[in-house]
């Protein structure tokens, strides 16, 4: 069960006087205190960096010869290619910064090499290939008779790529923004921020502004040669920066403000006048205008990442975004909103999939969300992970094990089943073993890469950056994987408590809300991280109004997608405002007084301003309350008696009568077999007419006192030799209270037992164990052995938990209970 969401109010800081006014010099129509706040909180403490901050004119931005020698060796080598005419291959990749970033240099460097002739593009299929060169796509560009190659937003750690196409007599020039390899690799020229430091201002370039600057560059080196402004690629790098969501200061910040500029006067061309018609027929088909970061980051990145997620192949967005041909863009942005309608579809299949996974998962102990399932379409992977990380406070990893996904040919280990002395174990063999691809998100500043990497050992591929990764490995390492990154999580954390939290940044009442408060806080634009959009807090309001319904595509046609409309309100006036909540139903906005934080918009649609929803509770000041006119639930802290270490629990077992409490004496092993006894005493509860009448639950399990997970181990092998050697039949129950550990993890020893050479039957109540030793089987059970004693170290972790797990948090869960299942 997902845990409730921390709230937290950022510490405000009154700035000077002078500030204010300086500030408010920015914002004519209001007092300006709000931005003035949030400028001097976001670290904006002076003239001159208000100024550049805030006018993008002001702003110096760097020269793209920062890059040193790295941008001079690639400049020589692209002057190398044109004097000699040789054929350039741009390698992109397939998310909305790699499609950009790819259209700008098919754009930028079409000026100065012959596009399709001299110039092509080649970007991986999603669904079938990786980020990142690769050797196949490599000999497709050499048969093309390409000298070139020049990477965008991608290929900084593809060293053997690398050497291949070295091999193959291709140079490659790498201009990308993701994480280094330990070794320069062997290429012409390395162009990527991560070399510079934090604090220098194109540390945090995408890869679509990486390969700006590289244009630039070649632009200042042979300036009488391109037809058209270099300020014409400037809108794709907004989109780019925007949707891959880096952090927006510096050089980023700049070139946004640039782009978004760009890309509104574009828009308000006639459609047949336009420089881009299709990005313009795409911020139509999405209701938006182009003039805000949100177009961006709700409209076209969104879009432009869904291609590669249905359909794999995203190679015709980059004729999308950089076509002159209306007819063309019209058509082929009807087929990226209908991949985004399908989408849209999909992730809410996966998300509602995802969910019910999670009830089954005991949050309390997972420091990683790591979930499987082989009908997941991998595409929408990473936005799903990305919400659960958002709602449980927790890096969470989906994997997609279908069938038909990527296989390899490696060496494989087959269960041992033999039936006598004639049946040898089957040896390793070459066969083709299922990978599981999957994706991986971020939340509370957990370096999810260094985690992931951390593991490689089980991995087949992986990459990203602390808040993104993408991996693949064998169907048969993931319980090791996941049991190895929770442990390293754990261990990391200490003593901290991972929590969703959602932070206010401002406390305002309704009458605040409208166009003076937006234009005040639009100085903060464009927002991205570390300059967020600000969320609002507003406190003891009402919902009134409230309405929802499936979003309908372009076409008309119907989708699984809920929006819910309503109108808020509180003391502070008498008109009620406008507003919006994604993704939910009105039967969930809470019935009577709440608190709310939500973000102010503007809808350009419905030309209207409006707030965003993104949490809501029950007011903290007029206590819970259910849609279904229920009685008020009552306390549960009386009725869980804690009996835990004390030696009086065995003797209120052994005296327990009719009106004694429930007595739950073994050491549970997750929340879900806690659950449920609460359930039981809830259910009794109900029907009580006083608190003196309700069923009590007595927690009465002793701390556990755990052998070493090798130790239960060899206990189980010297039980099965002698059931083997005596031909004794065993239960199952027997087996549990000899060892000491649950059924799941007794079927993960018996797996074990199998691959060392036992042979398992089943009759009736009873197993049976036959052994058939061989050095063979005892050296391929090593990796059964390892998953087995991951499964013990686990469960001893949980009961471990529950031996000293405070009664407050029992009390917490419970109360949770009562109150979901009162109100379902």
């Amino acid at each position: 069960m997902p845990e409730q969401q921390q709230w937290t109010i950022a510490a405000t800081e009154q700035p000077p006087e002078w500030f204010i006014q300086a500030v408010r010099q920015y914002t004519p129509a209001s007092s300006g205190i709000y931005a003035a706040q949030l400028l001097w909180k976001r670290g904006i403490k002076d003239n001159q960096q208000l100024t550049a901050f805030i006018n993008y004119k002001a702003y110096q931005p760097a020269s793209p010869f920062e890059f040193g020698q790295e941008m001079h060796l690639a400049i020589a080598r692209l002057q190398q290619a044109y004097n000699a005419k040789e054929k350039i291959a741009i390698w992109g990749d397939f998310d909305a910064d790699g499609i950009t970033a790819t259209s700008v240099l098919w754009d930028g460097l079409g000026q100065f090499f012959t596009q399709i002739t001299q110039l092509i593009y080649y970007i991986p299929n999603r669904l079938k290939e990786s980020h990142g060169l690769n050797n196949q796509g490599i000999d497709n560009l050499a048969t093309q008779g390409c000298k070139l190659i020049v990477t965008c937003d991608t290929g900084s750690t593809n060293i053997e790529e690398i050497i291949y196409a070295k091999q193959l007599g291709i140079d490659v020039i790498v201009t990308d923004h993701h994480t280094l390899p330990t070794e320069r690799p062997p290429v012409t020229a390395i162009i990527n921020p991560r070399y510079f430091s934090r604090e220098h201002q194109l540390f945090n370039l995408s890869g679509v502004a990486v390969a700006y600057k590289l244009v630039e560059a070649l632009h200042q080196t042979l300036p009488n040669i391109a037809k058209y402004p270099l300020e014409d690629l400037l809108d794709l790098v907004a989109v780019g920066l925007i949707a891959d969501l880096v952090q927006l200061t510096g050089d980023c910040r700049y070139l946004a403000q640039l782009g978004i500029q760009r890309l509104q006067a574009d828009f308000q061309q006639p459609p047949a006048a336009r420089r881009r018609p299709g990005v313009g027929r795409l911020l139509e088909l999405c209701q938006k205008n182009g003039d805000r970061p949100t177009d961006i980051s709700f409209g076209l990145g969104p879009r432009i990442n869904a291609v590669s997620r249905i359909q794999g192949d995203a190679s015709f967005c980059v004729e999308l975004l950089t076509s002159r041909d209306a007819k063309r863009c019209n058509e082929l942005a009807e087929v990226t909103e209908l991949a985004n309608t399908r989408r849209k579809s999909l992730q809410k299949d996966v998300q509602a999939q995802v969910a019910q996974k999670l009830t089954q998962l005991d949050l309390s102990t997972t420091s990683v969300i790591v979930l499987e399932d082989p009908q997941w379409p991998a595409g929408v992977l990473g936005l799903v992970a990305g919400q659960i990380a958002q709602e449980t406070g927790r890096p969470t990893i989906l994997l997609s094990t279908e069938g038909s996904g990527e296989s390899e040919l490696v060496l494989s280990e087959a269960e041992v089943v033999g039936s006598g002395e004639d049946s040898p174990p089957t040896p390793y063999s070459l066969l083709p073993t299922p990978l599981a691809r999957g994706s991986a998100r971020s939340v509370n500043s957990v370096d999810l890469y260094q985690l992931v990497k951390d593991q490689a050992h089980l991995l087949h591929r992986f990459g990203g950056h602390p808040f993104a990764a993408g991996l693949s490995l064998l169907v048969e390492n993931i319980p090791l994987f996941t049991a190895a990154i929770n442990q390293q999580l754990r261990q990391s954390l200490g003593s901290t408590t991972l929590t969703p939290t959602v932070q206010a940044d401002l406390t305002v009442t309704v009458a605040d809300l409208g166009k003076e408060l937006f234009l005040e806080l639009k100085v903060l634009e464009p927002c991205g991280m570390g300059n967020p959009v600000p969320k609002l807090l507003i406190q003891n309001c009402q919902f009134e109004n409230a309405w929802h319904r499936n979003q309908q595509d372009w076409q008309g046609k119907k989708v699984q997608y809920i929006k819910t409309e309503f109108d808020i309100r509180d003391d502070s006036g008498k008109i009620a405002f406008p507003g919006l909540w994604w993704g939910h139903y009105k039967d969930e906005l809470p019935i009577g007084r709440c608190d709310c934080i939500a973000e102010l918009d503007y809808n350009t649609f419905k030309k209207r301003y409006e707030i965003r929803l993104i949490a809501v509770r029950p007011s903290v000041n007029s206590g819970l309350s259910t849609r279904n006119g229920l009685n008020a639930l009552l306390p549960l802290t009386p009725l869980i008696l804690d009996l835990r270490n004390q030696e009086h629990s065995k003797k209120a077992t052994a005296n327990a009568t009719q009106d004694s409490p429930l007595i739950l004496e073994d050491c549970p092993t997750s929340w879900e077999s806690l659950r449920l006894w609460l359930r039981r005493c809830l259910m009794t509860s109900r029907f009580a007419s006083t608190l003196d009448n309700q069923q009590q639950l007595a927690i009465a399990w002793s701390k556990p006192n755990h052998q070493p997970p090798n130790q239960i181990w060899l206990t189980l092998v010297g039980i099965a030799k002698y059931l083997s050697r005596t031909n004794q039949p065993v239960t199952r129950v027997q087996l549990l209270e000899k060892i000491g550990i649950s059924d799941q993890t007794l079927i993960v020893g018996i797996k074990a037992l199998k691959a060392l050479g036992f042979t398992v039957k089943r009759e009736d109540n009873y197993l049976q164990f036959a052994w058939h030793p061989s050095d063979r089987a005892e050296n391929l059970a090593d990796a059964a052995v390892a998953r087995f004693l991951a499964a013990v170290r686990e469960e001893q972790f949980q009961q471990q938990y529950f031996a000293e797990v405070p009664l407050s948090t029992i009390v917490a869960i419970a109360n949770s209970d009562n109150y979901m299942g009162a109100t379902r």
